[in-house]
């Protein structure tokens, strides 16, 4: 096999890669600050205790947990109507189908897997904790919002930012509905200079580099954690 990676120069990168590499980004970030909070919400009404609570947020979160996510991207894509991206403002919707669906999907299907985490997180703080903030007059929510949720985050932080990682990688998976992410970038920049294997070899050392420098960085955080336990 003749492999040439000599043609990648700083003008491919900055046409093809980085609008890419932009993109893949802020999908991980909307996603995951989406997830977290909609997890939250998911994970409190697991936890209420009261049945029209609980039944619809086990519902969904099973659901999502068991259906593949590049179906779901694809079902966000082809089934909502047009009208929908019509209606957000600027043509925003029009010009940016691909990419308004997947942060749609992605928030709505990361969620499930945010609140699963979440929930683990809230039963971990002992319920000593919960009394002691019932015994000084708190609601239910003032208690999850001072009390139990911030010990939840610091618990469950690395299990979060692993997730994270996760997710990045699965915007990958955008690909199949044509939004321009790393890997399009990477597939387009292969297209146009006749060198698709080059360029699915090098898409594969990027995702390996960013992914690895994470999970260490996720280790070290770890580990700082469990000192401070």
């Amino acid at each position: 096999m003749n492999l040439d990676l000599s043609f990648y120069n700083w003008e491919i990168v900055s046409t093809f890669i980085l609008k890419g590499l932009y993109f893949s980004v802020l999908l991980t970030i909307v996603a995951t600050l989406g997830g977290v909070i909609f997890g939250t919400l998911l994970a409190m009404m697991r936890l209420s205790g009261v049945k029209w609570l609980d039944y619809p947020a086990t519902i969904y979160v099973n659901s999502m947990r068991s259906i593949p996510l590049v179906m779901v991207i694809l079902w966000f894509y082809l089934l909502v109507p047009g009208s929908f991206y019509s209606a957000i403002p600027w043509k925003l919707g029009e010009n940016y189908r691909s990419e308004i669906s997947a942060v749609i999907t992605f928030v709505a299907f990361e969620a499930a897997y945010f609140s699963e985490i979440m929930r683990a997180g809230i039963q971990s703080i002992s319920r000593g904790q919960v009394y002691a903030g019932q015994a000084v007059g708190m609601t239910y929510g003032q208690n999850m919002r001072f009390v139990i949720l911030p010990q939840a985050f610091r618990n469950m932080l690395p299990v979060l930012l692993t997730q994270t990682i996760i997710l990045f990688q699965d915007t990958s998976l955008v690909y199949a509905i044509g939004a321009y992410d790393l890997l399009k970038g990477f597939d387009a920049a292969g297209k146009n200079y006749g060198r698709p294997i080059e360029s699915y070899l090098l898409a594969a050392v990027v995702y390996f580099v960013i992914c690895y420098s994470l999970s260490f960085a996720v280790k070290q955080l770890h580990k700082k954690i469990a000192i401070i336990r």
